[in-house]
């Protein structure tokens, strides 16, 4: 027996690999498919079942692809509809895998149906549970993403995932090892662990959600608490999982399209296409093609194009690090943009050498925001998570994060100068070129985020500051 989980760090995500005499499963694959049949093929083994814990909605999984390519069958809990081929698996049913077994064990709360996969080995002994997102590492899946219509509350899923977890789950023994579909980071829970994988006895003594004297009640109103908007892609993600999608092979063909500065110009003008620029932030504030909006590839990428681009039909031009091109398209294609129509070839010295316009983002350092603040008053946003700002933040700023920049940005006023900054200035220059693409073009980024502000003898605050944006 082997099992290997591959995670991913951009989104947070753990799909898994499993072999055992010649046969094999996937649980929860990404959309790209590669990895899975190289490793197939290195270990010399034929893919059984391709297993999914339920319609996920913070990415596109890979299974129809991987379907198609092995003629695996798909495998959901019991309630699951989808617009393609798939084996409803009856609770408490058994699939054979070489030697082990793997049970379903359907566990919804989550969303309805949500299910669960428990391992035991040769011997038939219970070696490992795969989660999905009922249980995650230091938390449970949030009850709140995929309601069936105006017949379920939030509250009344949190109640289902309370007995899925104390009648399928905690009843196991605790050295059974629990492998969950999403570690810290990811938007599908609050307080998860940056360990990927831990046993249920550890669970049980640390996991708030799992005290063993713990009430529906209780655990409902915990649960439900400071859950906060899910990303507007979400419940695209799930309509693409239930009913199907492109090829990711095509998308990549049409993203990776070459444009020469002239032509990425009238491609973007003709199609109203959104400019992405994914290079490092300090390359964004040196030069960029005005109007385009920095999300970093080498940041929480997918997450951010997700919450930041409201429709993911959105068609998207790309400027990116040479060589990046393929990563960039098919790291969008995971979370449902598959609109990519292009990228700037020759990267942005290409456009500067057709002598096409550009702009630039100010920064300024912490020391030096210190001390013009200490002169005069200054316009100091911090972009961070209200958790975040709540924890430390500087006495002046105030709290508008990222995540509602759009919600805000009608109430800043029209002049002055805007400072800006999150924990390191990642998020910060995404909100800077978001803001100038909306004309506000007086915005200075911190340098070093709250990382160097707090090194400075600027005033600090914790406690709730709430926006003065109401």
């Amino acid at each position: 027996m082997h099992i290997e989980q591959i995670y991913t760090g951009c989104l947070a995500q753990g799909a898994y690999y499993i072999h055992s005499e010649g046969e094999a499963a996937i649980i929860d694959p990404l959309r790209e498919v590669g990895p899975y049949l190289d490793r197939l093929k290195a270990d010399g083994v034929k893919l059984k079942y391709i297993f999914e814990t339920h319609f996920h909605a913070d990415f596109v999984s890979g299974h129809l692809t991987l379907s198609e390519k092995t003629g695996a069958p798909i495998v959901y809990g019991p309630t699951a509809q989808t617009d393609f081929a798939s084996i409803n698996a009856e609770d408490g049913q058994i699939f054979k895998l070489g030697d082990v077994t793997i049970k379903a064990l359907h566990t919804p709360g989550h969303t309805m149906e949500s299910t669960s996969f428990l391992l035991a080995d040769a011997e038939g002994k219970n070696h490992c549970i795969f989660t999905g997102d009922t249980l995650f590492l230091g938390d449970v899946g949030r009850p709140d993403l995929c309601q069936k219509g105006a017949e379920l509350t939030e509250a009344d899923l949190a109640g289902m995932l309370y007995d899925s977890l104390r009648t399928k789950i905690m009843n196991l023994d605790d050295e059974v090892l629990v492998y969950p579909a999403h570690g810290a980071g990811s938007a599908c829970g609050k307080n998860m662990m940056k360990i990927t994988v831990d046993t249920l006895g550890n669970q049980k003594a640390m996991n708030y959600a799992l005290r063993a004297d713990m009430t529906k009640a209780e655990f409902i109103a915990e649960v439900t608490e400071g859950l906060g908007s899910a990303p507007a892609y979400f419940p695209l993600n799930v309509k693409l999982n239930k009913e199907g999608y492109e090829h990711i092979d095509s998308i990549i063909e049409k993203g990776t399209k070459a444009l020469g500065p002239r032509e990425f110009q009238l491609t973007v003008e003709s199609s109203d296409a959104l400019i992405l620029d994914v290079r490092s932030k300090d390359e964004f504030a040196e030069s960029h093609i005005p109007g385009s909006i920095f999300i970093g590839i080498d940041g929480s990428f997918a997450p951010w194009v997700g919450a930041l681009i409201k429709d993911i039909a959105t068609p998207i031009a790309l400027v990116t690090p040479a060589g990046r091109e393929e990563e960039t398209v098919t790291r969008l294609s995971r979370v449902g943009f598959d609109n990519t129509i292009g990228y700037l070839a020759g990267g942005l010295s290409a456009w500067e050498k057709s002598n096409f316009e550009t702009d630039s983002v100010n920064q300024i350092s912490a020391e030096k925001l210190q001390e013009l603040s200490s002169k005069q008053e200054v316009k100091l946003i911090d972009v961070r998570k209200p958790a975040e700002y709540n924890l430390n933040h500087v006495a002046i700023a105030e709290s508008i994060p990222l995540s509602q920049l759009d919600i805000h940005m009608s109430k800043l006023p029209s002049e002055g100068v805007f400072y800006e900054h999150c924990q390191s200035g990642y998020r910060s220059m995404i909100a800077a070129s978001i803001m100038k693409a909306r004309g506000y073009h007086d915005v200075v980024n911190v340098i070093g985020g709250i990382k160097a502000l707090s090194t400075t003898p600027i005033e600090m605050n914790a406690g709730v500051c709430p926006t003065t944006l109401k």
